[in-house]
C-alpha cells in the first residue's frame, strides 16, 4: 500500500522556499539539505500535475499556479497555527507591530486589509511608519519592512510578497495636450515624473544615459498624484495604478514598445519566522495570504 504523503509537511516546505526566494535558504531553516527541499517541491509539483515554481540560476520565481497555491497553503497553515493555539487555549495575540511601508503599499494593499485584520485582532495595535526609504529595523525598533526591488545579502529574513508589472503611463489630460507618443524617441522629448533617489528597477526610458527627471519625488504615491495631475509620465507598479487604468484616470503609454519590467516585494523581519512574537507573526501571515502585489495586477486593462 503506498505512503500517503505528508501534505501540510510539503506545503510548509514549499510557503518556506517562497518566503526565503531559493531552496538553500529553504532549507537552513528547516534543517534539511537543499537536495531534500527541491526533491520535496519536485514531488508536489509531480502530484499536482503542473509547475509552481519557474527555476533559473538568479532566484525562484512563482508561476500563476504557484502564486495561487502558495496564498491557499499559506491560508491552511495559519489555520493550522490557530487550530492549535485555540486548542490550547492561548488567548489572541496582543500588543503593537511597528510595519516599515512605502506610502503606495499602504494606500493600495495594507489599508484594504487592516478592517479586517483588526477585528479578528482586537487586542493587536499597527504603528505604520510611512516611507520610501530603507529603514534600519534594529535601530528602529520595527517589527516588518515592505520593500520593492531584489534584497542585499544580509541577517533579515525575507518572505515573499508577490511581482508587479511596472507601466508607463499618463493622464488623459497631458495626451491632450502632447499627443499620443507613437515611439519611445515620441516620448523621450516630453518632461517625466521620476524618484528622487535611485532605483533598483533602473532608467525606464533610455537606459544608461543618466538623464535627470524634471520633476522628481521621494515616494511612488506622490509620482502617482503628479502624473494624475497630468504634470508628466511616469512608470508605476501596476499595483497602484490598477483602478486608475481601468477608470481611464491614466492611460497606458507605449505598452508594446517599451522594454517590460517588473519589480518585486519582500516583507523583511529580523530573525528565525518562528521567533516571532504572536503579534507580528499572525500580521505576517495576513500580509502573505492577502498582501501580495500581484494579486491587483490581475486583468491589468
Amino acid at each position: 500500500m503506498a505512503k500517503e504523503p505528508n501534505r501540510a509537511a510539503e506545503m510548509a516546505v514549499f510557503v518556506r522556499v517562497v518566503e526565503t526566494g531559493d531552496f538553500s535558504g529553504a532549507a537552513r531553516a528547516l534543517g534539511l539539505s537543499p537536495s531534500a527541499v527541491s526533491k520535496l517541491v519536485a514531488r508536489l509539483e509531480a502530484r499536482l500535475g503542473t509547475r509552481l515554481l519557474r527555476r533559473s540560476t538568479r532566484r525562484l520565481a512563482l508561476t500563476a499556479e504557484g502564486e495561487a497555491f502558495h496564498a491557499r497553503a499559506a491560508a491552511i497553515l495559519a489555520d493550522i497555527d490557530a487550530a492549535e493555539r485555540e486548542a490550547g487555549g492561548a488567548r489572541l495575540p496582543a500588543g503593537r507591530v511597528r510595519v516599515a511601508s512605502s506610502a503606495s503599499y499602504v494606500a493600495h494593499v495594507l489599508a484594504p486589509l487592516l478592517p479586517d485584520f483588526l477585528a479578528r485582532y482586537p487586542d493587536i495595535g499597527v504603528d505604520i511608519l510611512q516611507s520610501d526609504a530603507i529603514s534600519d529595523l534594529v535601530a528602529d525598533r520595527t517589527d516588518l519592512a515592505i520593500r520593492a526591488g531584489p534584497l542585499r545579502d544580509s541577517s533579515l529574513i525575507a518572505r515573499s510578497l508577490g511581482e508587479t508589472p511596472l507601466i508607463v503611463a499618463a493622464a488623459p489630460s497631458w495626451i491632450a495636450r502632447h499627443g499620443m507618443p507613437a515611439t519611445p524617441e515620441d516620448l523621450a522629448a516630453h518632461d517625466r515624473l521620476g524618484f528622487s533617489y535611485p532605483r533598483a528597477a533602473g532608467d525606464w526610458l533610455r537606459p544608461g544615459r543618466n538623464e535627470v527627471d524634471r520633476v522628481r519625488v521621494n515616494d511612488g504615491e506622490g509620482i502617482r498624484q503628479l502624473a494624475l495631475a497630468g504634470v508628466a509620465p511616469a512608470r508605476l507598479a501596476g499595483f497602484t495604478i490598477h483602478d486608475d487604468l481601468a477608470a481611464g484616470r491614466l492611460v497606458a503609454l507605449l505598452p508594446d514598445r517599451l522594454p517590460p519590467a517588473s519589480e518585486v516585494f519582500h516583507a523583511i523581519y529580523v530573525g528565525r519566522s518562528e521567533n516571532l512574537p504572536q503579534r507580528v507573526q499572525v500580521l505576517l501571515d495576513e500580509l502573505t495570504l492577502r498582501g501580495s502585489v500581484g494579486y491587483r495586477n490581475q486583468s491589468l486593462p
